[in-house]
């Protein structure tokens, strides 16, 4: 098998807040939205981001997942300039996410946030000036280095 992930679905108990957070909070428009079961967003090529209702989760997991509750994980983005962390964070407050973590200077750097998402996902917002994509879609971190 290939090391790719094509699809992270996270478990929903409320998708009507997630899909308000990440449509209004966010500003991301849904790949493919099911009311009451499912909202599909496409986050890179070939990769989409799915935020199924619990209930729905639950059953097409045949009740491995039963409680949906995700620990130890946090979904991260980087934007190009601190002040754009600052205003996606109260943009994603806004629209009803929770602080976790003011913007702020990172130990690697950068600078970030995290906010929680209606259902408890945190997001860090962060801008790390030593990130960046290579001509191959390869990610580099920390200084530029050569091809």
């Amino acid at each position: 098998m290939e090391q790719k992930v094509h699809f992270i679905t996270l478990s929903t108990p409320d998708l009507d807040a997630a899909r308000a957070f990440y449509r209004e909070g966010l500003g991301w428009t849904p790949l493919l939205d099911v009311p009451g079961e499912i909202i599909f967003f496409q986050v890179a090529p070939g990769m989409v981001l799915g935020l199924f209702d619990t209930g729905k989760f639950v059953e097409d997991t045949r009740g491995t997942a039963a409680d949906g509750k995700l620990g130890g994980l946090t979904l991260s983005t980087n934007v190009p300039t601190p002040a754009d962390v600052d205003a996606a964070v109260r943009r994603a407050v806004e629209a009803g996410g929770t602080l976790v973590k003011p913007p702020q200077t990172a130990n690697f750097g950068g600078y970030h946030g995290h906010v929680a998402d209606p259902n408890g996902v945190v997001w860090e917002i962060c801008h790390n000036p030593g990130w960046r994509l290579g001509d191959t879609g390869q990610v580099h971190l920390g200084l530029v280095e050569a091809e």
